[in-house]
């Protein structure tokens, strides 16, 4: 047998869709499982984007769009964009992706070369795939740390301990993906003060959760003076319109569009034309799906918080954004006898049927944090009443038993 290449055989994950399908083969053999391990809104596409959809197919706009995307949508998403930040940003400073995770990719590609050496920082925890892409395209990962009594913000010091001479790319990410954890205008002020001694170093800025703030507003580094040039500016539909499925994100640097826009010739041609068109609408429509979606999100966050706060051994932070809660379970796993919050998600899910993500599955733990877990509260209310109560009888008679 041939043998695959070590670039595909160290190759990570998203462990969400791991546990996704755990959850399935358990579901099929008939297990009731109450599952927050997947991070997507539990609501319909709004429909006036599912009928512009439908008018794209019955129009004929079936085929291939340019690479960069149609014209209708890079115009939009530049308003929008625009518009949220206070910048200039124009039409062909935006590309438009099959989702806004090949940007990732992309952005590593396109500010690092293969095996020099080049260092690309990112938060950990963080989304998995950061790590994941940084390694694939050849260069070197630098864990930045995210600190529970800072609300899940990094140190500025560790920041500028980190960057060398080989730092290529820092990674930034507010509302975070796992914690729910923000970083504000003065945070970014501070980052920008930083980066501003290291000007050869870019910054991706994954703003896909931009709509979805609760605790104070969203804040791009890409607004501060003289950042805009050297961010690339990351966002989407997934989130704020419930359009997971759709694939469709979009990204803006007045400098790297053009290779962006080659990168995707090279790999998925262009996203799909009836999705650009749906985006558009999204985009330009009526809003009120969206703020009726952020409304519930922050009815669930409050209710998850509090649900949690009163579980055994767990303590929960009130994340400022996103749809995630990353309860701090060091008391629990030892109340239960679980030896890390890996070991207390598989007991959760075999033994109380309720699914969530262990910290591993978000890089490497943080020294001195304790362990965590994440729950995605894109989920009813219902749900999470049910599910937060199943953990806490699992905790208090696991407790008895070990007792």
């Amino acid at each position: 047998m041939p043998r695959i290449s070590r670039r595909t055989a160290e190759l990570g994950t998203e462990n969400a869709f791991v546990v996704l399908a755990e959850v399935n083969d358990l579901a099929r053999r008939g297990k009731d499982i109450i599952s927050f391990c997947i991070g997507q809104p539990d609501f319909a596409t709004p429909a006036n984007i599912q009928d512009a959809a439908v008018a794209a197919i019955r129009d004929g706009r079936h085929g291939y769009t340019p690479s960069a995307g149609i014209d209708e949508l890079r115009e939009a998403a530049a308003r929008y964009l625009a518009r949220m930040r206070g910048l200039d940003i124009r039409p062909e400073h935006v590309v438009v992706g099959a989702g806004a995770k090949p940007f990732i990719g992309y952005a590593i590609l396109a500010t690092t070369d293969f095996g020099t050496g080049d260092e690309v920082i990112y938060p950990n925890p963080g989304f998995p795939i950061y790590e994941s892409q940084i390694k694939a395209c050849g260069a070197v990962p630098v864990p930045l740390h995210l600190h529970e009594s800072r609300d899940f913000a990094f140190d500025p010091a560790e920041l500028e301990a980190r960057l060398t001479p080989k730092t290529r790319l820092l990674i930034l990410n507010s509302p975070h993906n796992p914690t729910g954890g923000m970083l504000s205008a003065r945070d970014l002020a501070g980052i920008a003060a930083i980066l501003e001694r290291h000007p050869d170093v870019w910054v991706y800025s994954d703003e896909i959760y931009s709509r979805l703030c609760y605790d104070g507003e969203f804040a791009s580094i890409a607004s501060a003076p003289g950042m805009y040039e050297r961010t690339i500016v990351s966002d989407g539909a997934s989130k704020t319109w419930a359009m997971t499925g759709w694939r469709i994100g979009f990204t803006a640097n007045p400098t790297l569009a053009p290779i962006f826009t080659r990168w995707i010739t090279n790999t998925e041609s262009c996203a799909s034309q009836i999705s650009q068109w749906a985006a558009v609408a999204a985009i330009e429509g009526p809003q009120d799906a969206a703020e009726a979606m952020r409304a519930s999100f922050l009815e669930r966050r409050d209710l998850i918080v509090r649900l949690l706060n009163q579980v055994p051994g767990v303590a929960c932070r009130t994340p400022g954004g996103a749809f995630y809660a990353w309860p701090n379970v060091t008391e629990a796993c030892r109340m239960v006898g679980a030896a890390d919050s890996e070991a207390f998600r598989k007991r959760l899910l075999a033994e109380a049927g309720v699914a969530v993500l262990a910290d591993i599955h978000f890089g490497a733990r943080v020294p001195g944090e304790g362990q965590h877990v994440r729950f995605s509260y894109a989920a009813s209310k219902e749900r999470i009443e049910a599910g937060v109560a199943r953990i806490a009888e699992f905790v208090r008679r696991n407790t008895r038993a070990a007792a």
